[in-house]
């Protein structure tokens, strides 16, 4: 008999990386024989705290996955109705991801109504957010004592959550590759599709922009006079959830309008490709992190990747071996980067990530889950 998993969490035609993973985990699910299904969100963020453009992506959501938008984020009386619904499913274990404690009292309480009579195991992709605000620790704090086991997708979050529990029904599994972006492109057929330069160096930053992952730093990088000599160009690819005209004005007091390319809208799925194949090297000069969706799209498509030695990124970006792992320091950074051109790195690091990119598959995060659930069955 098929096993019945239930995920909640956003998921298509919610857009940005929580929603591609719980997308891709619910087809592993499926892959490995499982009855799954998403519970999603009606209502994720009421539009007036929501920072970007649209909370939405178009296209085709992803087949073979049955993902029903019910969950409403500020409803108490939602909350009932989903966990009375999930009783009546049945299912032998809940999967919940959490990402920030403003989705504690909602997923907490959809945890709390439904775990006498069903595991709930919950993914956390952060307990202790990047931009802090006063009551998240009581708040996580909530939601992690509504849950029976836990799987971390960093071992700075499996460090992280023993401030809020002393169970030791966690794990940690590195987030898996994403691989719903398509095949790997010619370099010079990416290039075109984007209307670059087929012989331009470039590096990419790509993602939501905000204060934590650091752009303004990689902009300081970007006005090194030997990355200018070397005629590299920077591409920022992803819409601004901070000011923007704070990092047009950085641009234009560093003078480098030259050297950086701004892209600053939503990047659609089915353009994903094109960036990170045109590109060099990906770059992710981050202040705080956990885990991050960016170097698992970079191992996708087998690209070299420069990381900050913050949270989680240098346990999945091995040193010199497929990538840079620096401090937050706009030198050491470029001093890589001027290595990685003169030294001609980009070969020998990009077929070390063909084989490194093995370590992280959607098989193995789902026995790890099946494995814990069933020491508490």
């Amino acid at each position: 008999m098929k096993r019945k998993v239930i995920i909640i969490g956003p998921a298509f035609p919610y857009r940005g990386g929580i929603a591609n993973f719980n997308n891709s985990l619910a087809l592993g699910f499926a892959e490995k024989g499982a009855d799954v299904e998403i519970y999603s969100f009606s209502l994720q963020y009421p539009s007036f705290l929501f920072p970007g453009k649209t909370q939405y992506e178009e296209g085709e959501g992803p087949k073979g996955i049955s993902i029903f938008p019910i969950v409403n984020s500020i409803n108490p009386f939602n909350w009932f109705k989903v966990a009375k619904r999930i009783k009546n499913e049945n299912p032998d274990y809940v999967i919940i991801r959490y990402w920030l404690p403003f989705m504690a009292p909602c997923l907490g309480t959809i945890a709390k109504l439904i775990r006498k009579k069903t595991k709930v195991f919950a993914i956390t992709d952060n307990v202790i957010p990047h931009e802090k605000r006063i009551g998240d620790n009581l708040l996580t704090r909530y939601f992690v004592k509504s849950c029976d086991a836990f799987l971390t997708l960093s071992s700075s979050v499996l460090d992280d959550l023993k401030q809020f529990t002393n169970t030791k029904e966690k794990i940690f599994i590195p987030h898996p590759i994403y691989d719903s972006f398509g095949e790997i492109l010619a370099k010079n057929k990416a290039k075109k599709n984007l209307g670059l330069d087929e012989n331009g160096k470039y590096l990419l930053f790509f993602g939501f922009v905000r204060k934590y992952k650091g752009l303004d730093i990689m902009l300081d990088v970007m006005a090194d006079k030997r990355i200018q000599d070397l005629d590299v160009k920077l591409i920022v690819a992803g819409e601004f959830y901070d000011n923007k005209e704070e990092y047009i004005s950085q641009i234009n007091s560093l003078n480098i309008s030259k050297h950086v390319i701004l892209r600053s809208d939503f990047i659609p799925e089915d353009q994903v490709k094109s960036y990170f194949c045109a590109s060099d090297i990906i770059t992710q000069t981050y202040r705080t992190a956990t885990q991050s969706g960016v170097t698992q799209i970079a191992y996708h498509f087998e690209r070299p990747m420069l990381v900050t030695n913050v949270g989680g990124l240098a346990e999945i970006v091995p040193h010199n071996k497929v990538g840079y792992v620096c401090d937050i320091n706009s030198k050491q950074i470029a001093d890589c980067i001027v290595e990685f051109y003169t030294q001609n790195k980009e070969e020998e690091f990009t077929e070390n990530t063909k084989e490194e990119k093995k370590r992280f598959s959607w098989g193995q995060l789902v026995e790890g889950v099946d494995n814990l659930i069933k020491k508490q069955l």
